[in-house]
């Protein structure tokens, strides 16, 4: 079991920043991959920024030049700095982690998502 925990989102202004911070437990040492994700209302989920499983850092061309995604691997916890806020940034922000465990078969993937934290930006 992986549990993800999201903190730091709020209400802000267009123009200014947030941090959002990911905080995962439980089997951590399962955890391949980690990335944000978000959803604005009646729409569906996207990749904001993801580490792949190589290392490399994949962004959302719309928060390209904007957006930060950051990691510690000693504390399990991802972070994402968020800076020149945009109200079509307005959306919920998830954390998503991929755990690879094995099995008798082989091995399985898993998802596991945090709750998600509201980061709304007004014009």
């Amino acid at each position: 079991q992986v549990e993800l925990v999201e903190s730091g989102g709020g209400l802000v202004q267009a123009g200014g920043s947030l941090r959002l911070t990911c905080v995962a437990s439980g089997k951590t040492l399962s955890i391949n991959r980690m990335g944000w994700y978000r959803q604005p209302l009646g729409k569906q989920r996207e990749l904001v920024a993801s580490f792949t499983s190589g290392g490399s850092i994949n962004y959302a061309d719309s928060v390209k030049g904007r957006f930060t995604v950051s990691r510690d691997n000693a504390k399990n916890t991802l972070y994402l700095q968020m800076n020149s806020l945009k109200p079509e940034d307005t959306a919920g922000y998830y954390c998503n982690a991929v755990a690879r465990i094995a099995i008798i078969e082989g091995w399985n993937e898993l998802n596991y998502w945090g709750q998600g934290t509201q980061v709304t930006v007004s014009s």
